[in-house]
């Protein structure tokens, strides 16, 4: 017989409930950051907390419990590790063939200031591949060249994870927001123009933020020039895009553009003093030290992976992927499948929770990563096939630690979705009543931090979102965006995308280090955006659509 959710075990009370509900999250943040704990052992305390918690207080049968875990781990192995393992595979193989010092010297040409490179890697092309990708794509690469420049690993994983918050939600061809229309019942295109007009306000200032965490507020402003173009030029095509056409091109088209001025800005213009990092000395670039067809072979992988994952990101070609006969299968998930059930106010009473596993491995963001670096191959000097495949291998040993990590985090989150914990702390939020605007984005938050991604936050909460703005009168399609919209900050705090970044830079350990280099940056763009969602429900109304 199926076990039925309950949302307030806890004397019958949502406040005592949702607290009980945060333990997990509780471990999590004490162990990241203050024990500054590895990784893996905060994700198995926190998914030992989360067992413990749905099975004594919320009452779930062990059973289920140990499936949803197996079950949130398999996913974390795929598609999430798959896409962390062969991106890092690719910039491994740059490296070992020598490919990845002609980039280096490539982009030190056009500038040696570590801020402009920043902006250049971790904001605009990040940026590129999230559109394209997402799903920790973005940080894998962009954490691994910032290192390959130069960056130490701390720098390089805080500003990629920074740097990657204002394309999360229009990611992998507008995935978040698609979802977060369908799941809501509204308007795709009404949602995404609301999530644009949110969303390009903050791309407008995370360049400049990303320089001020590096240098400082007067230092940043030596490059005033380059964050203006940068920023605005981002903002401007998404705010356009995300309102004229909808979410799916959004951050595509805006990544060239920032890419194309940056360029044409630096072609006219470069900063008086050249930034970089205490310790370090100016790299002097050598005139003429590699061709223009040496320096495009090298960027060949690069390129060639930027194809591949924009191709398998339209939905067209995905479909026809996946209608290959073997090269798709859902598989119902053992014991868990069909076991749970939803009730009021989540879902109408008796509603199936579904366990479907999907191994869509054509498809998969990962594939088309991995694809890309087999044809990359013959582009790279003095390499071979058979060095490439025993770079995979290292790769894997390289990476054991955080597979791991991911594996456990995605378990725990699936633990406490099919308790019902996460519904639990959902439902605290909707008791903000009037205030409720400023909590929507702080629920996205919540779902980010919890799975690790925008889609799934936004399939977890926005149904839930929509009902409570109409029953506090609040714009529903502003709900559901905020959701969206929120959940982008908590990317660079939550605990995969932590694994994804030290993975990317070789520092499997510093995920605790890493989380307090993110934590009052994550939390400093969420109030933005909380405030900002509350001012649009009431006197800022005249933003929305």
């Amino acid at each position: 017989m199926a076990w039925t959710q309950v949302y307030t075990p806890i004397a019958d009370s949502v406040g005592l409930s949702a607290l009980c509900a945060a333990i997990p999250l509780f471990i999590l943040f004490y162990m990241l950051a203050f024990k500054q704990a590895k990784g893996h052992v905060a994700a198995l305390a926190g998914l030992a907390g989360a067992l413990l918690v749905a099975v004594i207080l919320w009452g779930m049968p062990v059973g289920l419990a140990v499936s949803s875990t197996l079950n949130g781990a398999a996913f974390g192995l795929f598609p999430i590790v798959w896409i962390i393992i062969t991106a890092v595979w690719i910039y491994n193989m740059t490296v070992e063939s020598g490919e990845f010092e002609i980039i280096k010297y490539s982009l030190a040409s056009v500038t040696n200031d570590r801020r402009l490179q920043a902006l250049f890697i971790a904001f605009a092309f990040s940026c590129f591949i999230e559109g394209t990708a997402g799903f920790g794509t973005p940080a894998a690469i962009a954490a691994a060249m910032l290192m390959g420049l130069g960056f130490k690993p701390l720098w390089a994983g805080g500003i990629a994870l920074i740097a990657n918050t204002a394309p999360v939600a229009f990611g992998a061809i507008g995935v978040p927001i698609i979802v977060a229309a369908q799941v809501s019942g509204l308007d795709v295109l009404h949602v995404s123009s609301i999530a644009g007009r949110q969303l390009s306000l903050l791309a407008l200032i995370v360049p400049l933020w990303v320089c001020v965490v590096m240098c400082g507020f007067k230092r940043s402003l030596e490059v005033l020039p380059a964050i203006l173009v940068s920023g605005v030029s981002f903002a401007a095509a998404q705010l356009l895009l995300s309102n004229l056409h909808g979410p799916t091109l959004c951050d595509v088209a805006s990544a060239i553009a920032s890419i194309a001025s940056l360029m044409a800005l630096l072609k006219v213009w470069k900063p008086r003093n050249v930034f970089v990092f205490e310790g370090e000395e100016v790299a002097e670039v050598e005139a003429s030290k590699y061709t223009g067809g040496q320096i495009l072979k090298a960027w060949a992988a690069y390129l060639i992976l930027a194809v591949f994952v924009f191709l398998w990101g339209l939905g067209s070609w995905k479909s026809m992927l996946n209608a290959i006969p073997g090269a798709m299968f859902n598989i119902p998930w053992p014991g868990l499948h069909g076991e749970v059930l939803k009730t009021m106010p989540i879902a109408p009473d008796g509603t199936v929770y579904g366990a479907m596993f999907s191994f869509n491995w054509l498809s998969a963001g990962g594939t088309a990563i991995f694809l890309s670096g087999l044809v990359a191959i013959p582009f790279m000097g003095n390499y071979s096939f058979g060095k490439g495949f025993a770079c995979f291998f290292r790769t894997l040993r390289q990476l054991k630690l955080p597979i791991l990590t991911v594996s456990t985090i995605l378990g725990l989150a699936y633990v406490m979705n099919y308790s019902g914990m996460s519904s639990t702390l959902g439902i605290a939020f909707t008791h903000t009543g009037s205030f409720f605007p400023f909590f929507a984005p702080i629920l996205g938050w919540l779902g980010v931090f919890l799975t690790g991604s925008d889609t799934s936050s936004c399939a977890l909460f926005c149904g839930m979102q929509k009902d409570t703005a109409l029953a506090v009168g609040m714009s529903p399609e502003l709900a559901v965006a905020s959701n969206a919209s929120g959940g982008v900050t908590a990317k660079m705090v939550s605990p995969q995308s932590l694994a994804v970044a030290t993975a990317a830079t070789n520092s499997a350990g510093m995920e605790g280090q890493l989380f307090r280099f993110c934590v009052f940056h994550s939390i400093g763009m969420t109030l933005f955006l909380s405030v900002l969602s509350y001012l649009q429900a009431g006197p800022l109304s005249f933003m929305l659509p």
